[in-house]
């Protein structure tokens, strides 16, 4: 059982290469354009530099990451782990609401519509299946962080590592995609991981707290 969760969460960790939106925007040809928009919607100068890349990740941290991004993953996590499928359709749709997602809210859908297609043949899963059709009928939206959460819960992977593995891959994801552009070196982007990474696991820590008192 040991071995098998940790194949799983090295799948997980290779998932994360496209689950989130605004990483794999990075990675395309007009990557800087769109971490510039990013930037502007969180009120930041352009990245242009290591120091401009480094003070957008630290507000993607405070302002999305950390408040939105991994409460969502929990939540799905949970109703999907307890077959709350109204519940879940209706944090979807509650998410809506978010304005400072607004931006990335295209990005999300069709990453996160994508990743739950794919879960499809797993028939037998009720949570799943009903998910998907929701989806699919247009009352969800398919959030790809509730996707995640959803996936991490189908297969059993454990919520900390799962919302630490997104959390780390995620902000590896933007250095590295960034780096191109920016000309930055391997010890820069593993300095600047290592910075922004001191954060995480407290934050999971009290993400999971959260998770066991709701």
């Amino acid at each position: 059982m040991v071995l098998q969760n940790q194949l799983a969460l090295s799948d997980a960790a290779e998932w994360l290469g496209d689950w989130h939106p605004l990483a794999e925007q990075l990675g395309s040809a007009n990557g800087l354009v769109s971490l510039c928009s990013a930037s502007a919607q969180l009120c930041l100068k352009p990245v242009q530099d290591l120091s401009s890349l480094h003070q957008f990740l630290l507000q993607y941290q405070t302002h999305i990451l950390l408040p939105l991004e991994l409460p969502a993953i929990r939540c799905a996590h949970g109703h999907a782990a307890r077959h709350e499928v109204r519940e879940l359709v209706a944090f979807d749709q509650h998410l809506a609401g978010e304005s400072v997602l607004r931006n990335f809210a295209s990005a999300s859908r069709r990453v996160g519509q994508w990743h739950v297609r794919q879960l499809r043949p797993l028939r037998d899963d009720r949570v799943v299946q009903r998910y998907l059709r929701a989806v699919e009928s247009g009352r969800a939206h398919g959030w790809h962080t509730l996707v995640y959460g959803l996936t991490m819960a189908v297969y059993s992977l454990p919520l900390r590592q799962g919302l630490l593995g997104y959390a780390h891959q995620t902000t590896r994801g933007f250095i590295y995609a960034a780096a191109r552009t920016l000309q930055l070196s391997e010890r820069q982007c593993r300095t600047l991981f290592d910075d922004l990474s001191a954060v995480l696991p407290g934050a999971v820590e009290a993400a999971v707290k959260q998770q066991a008192v709701a």
